[in-house]
Formats: structure tokens, sequence, C-alpha cells
């Protein structure tokens, strides 16, 4: 029984060397079907990056198109100039820079308009309008906005309008 013992177990820890480690074929397979995988996912992955990058100007145009409706209520009836009089602590980033065009001197219909210029080619510019309109009565007024996207990638938004976005410009709604 010692002799039948022996040769089992000398067969089995022969058999088990033999099933160690992969050959060569198997491993290039499995490179291969992983370099396939990551060529299908990879421009999906770039294009939902810079989508990321473009809701950072989303984001930061609506705030500050709140924040100019906040301050022509507490500024009598002024829209701010410049982005600091805003207190939301918005600045340039690496990519998109914020400007603030019109406001200033009350008028019948006041306007200021923000910029969020794009600084790489393959993001999308927007814009954003804060604007004042007639309510109901005369006596009235209403602080409203409004958020345009540029059509295509690289270029900057239109001038929007009271009435909605450039042409060809997508209309975001309120954006405030």
């Amino acid at each position: 029984m010692k002799t039948e013992f022996k040769t089992k177990f000398l067969q089995h820890l022969n058999q088990k060397n033999r099933e160690e480690g992969f050959t060569l074929i198997e491993l290039l397979v499995v490179v291969i079907i992983i370099g396939i995988l990551a060529a299908v996912a990879l421009p999906s992955l770039l294009s939902q990056a810079n989508k990321a990058k473009q809701v950072e100007a989303r984001n930061n145009i609506g705030a500050m198109n709140r924040a100019q409706q906040a301050y022509h209520l507490e500024n009598n009836n002024l829209f701010a100039t410049t982005v600091a009089p805003l207190g939301i602590g918005i600045k340039d980033s690496a990519n998109y820079t914020y400007t603030i065009t019109g406001g200033g001197a009350a008028s019948a219909i006041q306007v200021a308009s923000i910029n969020a210029a794009t600084t790489g080619k393959s993001l999308k510019g927007y814009k954003g309008l804060a604007y004042t309109a007639s309510g109901v009565s005369s006596t009235e007024v209403l602080t409203l906005a409004r958020l345009c996207e540029a059509a295509a990638p690289g270029t900057p938004a239109g001038d929007p309008t009271s009435t909605g976005c450039a042409t060809g410009d997508k209309d975001l709604g309120a954006g405030g």
C-alpha cells in the first residue's frame, strides 16, 4: 500500500506542476481583448470629459445670472459691471474666462450680458443675460435671466436678447 500511495502522490505533484501558469498565447489573447475594449471606450470617455468642463460654465453663468438679479434688487436697480461685486467667488479657470458687459446706469430696459469664453477649442461657449422687463402694472419691474449655449464646440455663443438666443444657439432657458 505504501508504494501505491507514493505513486499516486508523485502523480499528483507532477500533474500540479504542469497546471501552473498561462501559455504565451493565452496571455496575448487577453491583452488583445483588453486593447480592443480600451479602443472602443476611449472616445466615449473623452467626450464625457468635455461635457463635464462645459457644466462648469453653465453652472457659473447660472450663478452669475442669479447674483445679477439679487444685485439689481439690492443696489438701486443697477446691474454689476464686473464679477467681483457679485460676491460669488467665480474666477477664470483653465477652461473658461468670465466677463460682464453692460450693467451700470439705470435705463428703461437694463441689460447685463455675461460671457463664458472658451480657452480650449473643443468646448462650447456660453452667454448669459440678466435684464429687466415690465410687469403687469406699469410700476412693476421684473428681473429675468437667459442662458445660451453656442451651436458648435470652439465657437462663442451669440449675444442673447430678452426674446431668445442668437440664431443657431441653444436656449437653455432662464439660467437663473
